[in-house]
């Protein structure tokens, strides 16, 4: 059965589940905690380890590998990326939302990863945390997708600074498991060794249990609520009661790397692990698992745009042609490389583009590095320019025309097709770069004056044609310390204007937070303010039909030009039709109606009629149901030769064996539960010929 390549931009959740302290407790010592830990296990001063959030959505993992038909037997844990909002209350309610991102194919033999985010937030719709999951699909690969873009998360050549040694249990599995992941193959020798195991694994979870313990306790002991984020992948199994060691690197204020390793083998079996750490704002803009392309990003403001993003979780496309500030002669890679090697060096995730925007070329060349190595688009920042200032009559044409390919040209070579993506995606985040010199005027400047006020009417337009589809296109003017102000901007001045002073704003516009489309901000040295075209109320002058008089305009140049009362419009239509209101008509809404089976028995005797024959050649295999509790039953179902034959009661050598309780039976041909969950769940039990019980679905058509 292949990957559902479709799945990518399906819905995960919504789950929503009720928690006690005694699932918070269950949890902690299923991760080894105990009498060391006793702020995780007693309901009196408890505290909840940061890393059960993981553990409280497990359904939605499941969710990712059933949306995306995994093949069970390959299925396993790949990496794993957890953002704390905020701490995780002890009791309470949790509900998660999220879809699947990616698929990306590591080859033939090689596998695939599933890629899923989502959201939970309490009861209150508070956000807790982000997790960002990535199922490896061992058997999956070979299907000619994308490879997933490379990490860099390089763990130090010296020694750790922290050493936690740990030897979980060899019953640990057994215990860990009644927090909810219940698969088969953590418990059941017989599944492991089908699955190319000698026996059951620890669940790679349960081991990144005792590496949360290990970082808490060595980073911020007894403060598991200053958890910030823990990133890491999966590398190796691990095998019940085998000492293990969480070695812990501190690498800067508030950041550490880590791993996890087999300490009888010496064996890595958690790698490229990233722990923060420090006080949680109490309200936080992240931009975890989001694409965010910027263009002139090697130097100055766009270099400060592309570290903070990283900081705050999001992946980067780092474009810089790298050549002069009037935009001559070669380019160079240096400025872009050395901006993605300062984030990758804080474990970030970034990419290098060096494309000039100038040309429609250049600029789908850069949207498609974003696709290439991330698979989307989410935000895009138009910050390349040049400058070439002459006085009017000095301007030449090829200076004019060289700022305007930058400037606006170049905002549309980028813009066209990152908005083409959005539009896919039904989201997005644009924002353009303007200047006082085109909003106000600059002497010496009209080529880049008439270059940023186009991106003004640029904006206008796309903000109408982007509503629908929730992107939102905004201009910033910054006041900034650059290459291009530093002989523009008085030095009193350029000393006080550092980028990072434009970068809230800015950051704010990409967010998903952002409530408008189609202002423009002014920015710098930490003031902020809007500027608007404001259309006064004006005065009529024609009277009974007759044009007025040059002399009239020259009477009533006063009304003319009063703004007291002048108001902003959205767009062309609105200033036309001032007098008029729109509305939309809404359809009335039609009834759902629903049907399905009633009783086990409706199913099996559908069965016959359900069957492809056309999938079964060369098919030659018995399946026998154990139906519980009311209007259930046993039945058996024989497939050979490309027929199907059904009948009730238990068959002497069935090669697979479902069994199931008759309400879930009844939801999963209906088609409520789906199979892939209710297995994982454990709702589905199935035992002999796990494999062959995939081909169930091929076989049948209800």
């Amino acid at each position: 059965m292949a990957l559902n390549l479709s799945a990518v931009g399906q819905e995960l959740g919504p789950l929503t589940k009720t928690y006690t302290w005694k699932d918070v407790v269950l949890y902690a010592l299923g991760v080894g905690a105990g009498f060391s830990n006793l702020e995780y296990c007693y309901e009196n001063r408890l505290k909840v380890l940061p890393s059960f959030s993981i553990a409280s959505i497990f359904e939605i993992l499941a969710e990712i590998g059933v949306k995306s038909n995994v093949n069970l037997a390959g299925i396993l844990h790949g990496e794993q990326e957890l953002v704390f909002h905020h701490p995780i209350p002890p009791e309470g309610t949790m509900t998660t939302k999220g879809q699947i991102t990616h698929i990306y194919d590591k080859g033939r033999d090689k596998g695939a990863l599933v890629v899923g985010e989502s959201v939970t937030c309490d009861g209150d719709g508070r956000t807790l945390f982000t997790s960002i999951c990535t199922v490896f699909a061992r058997l999956d690969g070979g299907f000619d997708g994308p490879d997933a873009p490379k990490q860099n998360v390089q763990i130090p050549s010296r020694e750790p600074d922290f050493i936690v040694e740990n030897t979980p249990s060899s019953d640990q599995p057994l215990l860990y498991r009644l927090s909810g992941d219940i698969f088969s193959l953590h418990v059941d020798p017989d599944f492991a060794k089908h699955s190319g195991f000698e026996k059951p694994l620890m669940h790679g979870l349960c081991t990144h249990g005792f590496a949360c313990r290990a970082l808490v306790d060595s980073l911020v002991p007894g403060e598991p609520e200053k958890a910030r984020r823990m990133v890491c992948r999966f590398t190796k199994p691990l095998y019940p009661g085998v000492p293990i060691q969480t070695q812990i690197w501190q690498t800067a204020d508030g950041h550490a790397l880590w791993r996890t390793i087999n300490a009888e083998s010496g064996d890595v079996v958690i790698d490229q692990g990233i722990f923060e750490y420090g006080p949680i704002p109490t309200d936080i803009i992240r931009f975890d698992n989001q694409v965010a392309v910027v263009t002139g990003a090697g130097a100055g403001i766009g270099r400060a745009y592309a570290l903070e993003l990283a900081r705050r979780g999001a992946k980067l496309v780092i474009n810089d042609f790298g050549g002069a500030r009037d935009g001559m002669g070669e380019g160079s890679v240096s400025p872009a490389d050395a901006v993605v090697k300062a984030i990758q060096d804080k474990g970030g995730t970034a990419v290098a583009n060096y494309d000039s925007v100038a040309t429609a070329e250049g600029g789908a060349n850069i949207i498609r590095a974003a696709l290439d190595a991330f698979g989307r688009v989410d935000i895009l920042i138009n910050n390349a320019g040049i400058l070439r200032d002459k006085s009017f009559i000095k301007m030449a044409p090829e200076n004019w025309q060289a700022v305007l390919d930058v400037h606006l040209n170049g905002a549309y070579n980028v813009t066209r097709p990152a908005f083409k993506v959005m539009k896919t995606n039904g989201y997005g985040r644009i924002v353009m770069t303007t200047s006082a010199a085109g909003l106000y005027g600059n002497f010496g400047q009209t080529n880049y004056s008439a270059a940023k006020m186009g991106l003004v009417g640029l904006m206008n337009t796309l903000k109408i044609e982007g509503c629908k589809y929730d992107i939102r296109v905004n201009t910033v003017a910054p006041i900034a310390a650059s290459r291009l102000t530093q002989d523009v901007m008085p030095p009193e001045l350029f000393a006080k204007a550092k980028p990072e002073y434009v970068v809230p704003m800015v950051l704010f516009l990409c967010s998903e937070r952002c409530p408008v489309s189609g202002q423009i901000y002014n920015a710098g040295m930490g003031f902020f303010n809007r500027a608007a075209v404001i259309t006064g109320s004006g005065t009529v002058l024609a009277k009974e039909g007759q044009i007025p008089t040059v002399e009239d305009v020259q009477t009533a140049m006063g009304a003319i030009s009063a703004l007291e009362t002048g108001k902003e419009y959205e767009e062309l239509s609105q200033q036309i039709l001032d007098m008029v209101s729109a509305f939309d008509a809404s359809a009335p809404e039609v009834a759902k109606t629903s049907s399905g089976y009633s009783t086990a028995e409706m199913v099996f005797a559908a069965m016959p009629q359900a069957f492809q024959a056309e999938a079964a050649a060369g098919v030659d295999v018995v399946f026998q149901f154990n139906i519980s509790g009311e209007d259930g039953g046993d039945w058996f179902c024989i497939i050979k030769n490309e027929s199907c034959r059904v009948e009730s009661g238990t068959h002497g050598q069935p090669e697979c064996t479902l069994k199931m309780r008759t309400a879930d039976f009844l939801d999963m041909m209906n088609g409520v539960l789906p199979a892939m969950q209710a297995f994982t769940s454990g709702k589905l039990v199935i035992e002999g010929d796990i494999i062959k019980s995939q081909l169930i679905e091929k076989l049948f058509s209800f």
